[in-house]
């Protein structure tokens, strides 16, 4: 069976930051492999670093000169200053058991099956800000997203992060818990499309 490198939510109000990009992986250093730049077909940069799991699978298996498809979390502190923890590597045939005998279908085509492409990020959270300031001729469209990390998660001092992104909500949205699809544009998120999914977030809880 063919593996999603973006599961199925398991809960309505299921918080989380997620997408998949393809590209190559470029450690600062040769000694020291979980921080870099993940560079994608474009030759855009973006600094990144590999968490424990998906360290000891690039640390076996992974030719850095090649492409491949990164699972990663996303964080920005502004729509121009993307981050990225990756955190697996979708590879259906090399790392998840995927029959060879359809290696003729490329990757782009298998995430196609999937409701996937190259760059899209699932996220899931509360709407915290909306911002659509008006300087000079430009009008700046921006939301923040809060997400909180899952409970058990006792190590981390910060449980809860935001995540700006480039688009436009309702004013009247403000603390629903909301669920989009997102798509990368070089180091910025922009909104493609959204689902509410309960209003008042906070009222309710």
């Amino acid at each position: 069976m063919l593996k999603n490198p973006i599961p199925q939510v398991t809960n309505q109000l299921q918080y989380r930051a997620i997408g998949i990009i393809n590209g190559k992986f470029t450690p600062h250093h040769s000694e020291q492999l979980n921080r870099g730049f993940l560079i994608d077909d474009k030759g855009e940069k973006i600094e990144t670093v590999v968490l424990g799991k998906a360290l000891s699978i690039l640390k076996k298996h992974i030719d850095l000169k090649k492409s491949y498809y990164w699972v990663v979390y996303p964080k920005n502190k502004n729509s121009q200053n993307l981050h990225l923890q990756v955190a697996g590597i979708w590879d259906p045939y090399q790392l998840n058991d995927f029959p060879n005998n359809s290696s003729k279908t490329n990757f782009s085509e298998l995430l196609e099956e999937l409701n996937l492409k190259d760059n899209y990020f699932s996220v899931r959270g509360e709407l915290v800000f909306v911002n659509t300031q008006k300087k000079e001729i430009v009008i700046k469209k921006e939301i923040v997203i809060k997400i909180r990390l899952a409970t058990n998660l006792k190590n981390l001092k910060n449980k809860n992060f935001k995540l700006v992104i480039k688009g436009e909500l309702s004013l009247e949205l403000l603390n629903s818990f909301v669920s989009l699809d997102i798509n990368r544009d070089g180091n910025t998120l922009k909104l493609i499309k959204y689902e509410v999914i309960e209003k008042n977030l906070s009222k309710n809880n």
